[in-house]
């Protein structure tokens, strides 16, 4: 272990030279990201900036699951540090991830959707098992997410975004590279290698420079509508229906009883 502390048990962290991993690590909740697990990813990516020893972060998961979003009951585990205000703007690591000087790889090792997804995004590099699967559910939750729909146009255009946001159907590695969501797939057995060797890769190039290149690719996002996205969370009914309804494990009521199976 590395002595370091983000916050949570649940984000496992390993110093490798000036690498620092962090690992995804609640399997009993498979790998279900708590605020504290959020937050603490944030924090992860300010250490690596931070700490002149440290220069890159890759972050990966446990098992066959890199990360499946959100814990949709806001649970804390013991020894989480508590978020002061829950899950908000300010507790969402995926602006930090984006704009980290210091590299930020995605070693994705399995199941990525939702929140997950959003980090493996906003990473400098996501390096893909080929085991791995996408999705965009929230809308099945009744979610309103501003950061995909700011996002996803720019890694695979329009037309690809509105089909994967609207239908939350699940995609392979396979279809994620060739859509562009993702630009490195490999096998399965050598993603921390592979993941290892992207970060030194980018370690090689000049910060300054790299800091100025990120900022105007960067440029290209639309603007994140976060006040109707955490309005929503806050008070829609939608919302409220979506996870009592995952929860209980039936289908939402807004889901026709006649449509076809």
């Amino acid at each position: 272990m590395s002595g370091y502390n983000v916050g949570t048990n649940s984000l496992k962290l390993e110093r490798e030279g000036p690498i620092l991993w962090c690992t995804l690590d609640r399997p009993h909740a498979r790998n279900a990201l708590t605020p504290a697990m959020y937050f603490g990813i944030k924090r992860a990516v300010r250490l690596v900036n931070a700490e002149p020893e440290l220069r890159a972060l890759i972050l990966t998961g446990t098992g066959d699951v890199f990360a499946p979003g959100g814990d949709l009951g806001g649970r804390y585990e013991p020894g989480d540090e508590h978020v002061p205000r829950g899950l908000t703007h300010e507790t969402l690591p995926f602006i930090a991830i984006r704009e980290s000087m210091a590299p930020v790889i995605s070693a994705v090792n399995g199941i990525c959707q939702a929140g997950g997804l959003l980090i493996a995004m906003m990473s400098d590099i996501a390096v893909v098992s080929d085991k791995a699967t996408f999705r965009v559910p929230e809308l099945l939750r009744g979610i309103i997410d501003a950061t995909y729909a700011a996002t996803l146009p720019a890694h695979i255009g329009m037309a690809r975004a509105r089909d994967l946001l609207l239908s939350a159907r699940s995609i392979d590695a396979q279809e994620a590279e060739r859509i562009g969501l993702i630009s490195r797939v490999v096998p399965h057995d050598r993603l921390r290698v592979e993941a290892l060797k992207a970060a030194c890769e980018v370690l090689r190039t000049a910060p300054e420079a790299r800091a100025h290149v990120k900022r105007m690719l960067n440029q290209q996002y639309a603007p994140i509508d976060y006040e109707t996205m955490f309005a929503s969370l806050a008070h829609g009914t939608e919302v409220r229906e979506g996870m009592t309804a995952f929860m209980e494990k039936r289908q939402p009521n807004w889901i026709p009883e006649d449509l076809p199976a």
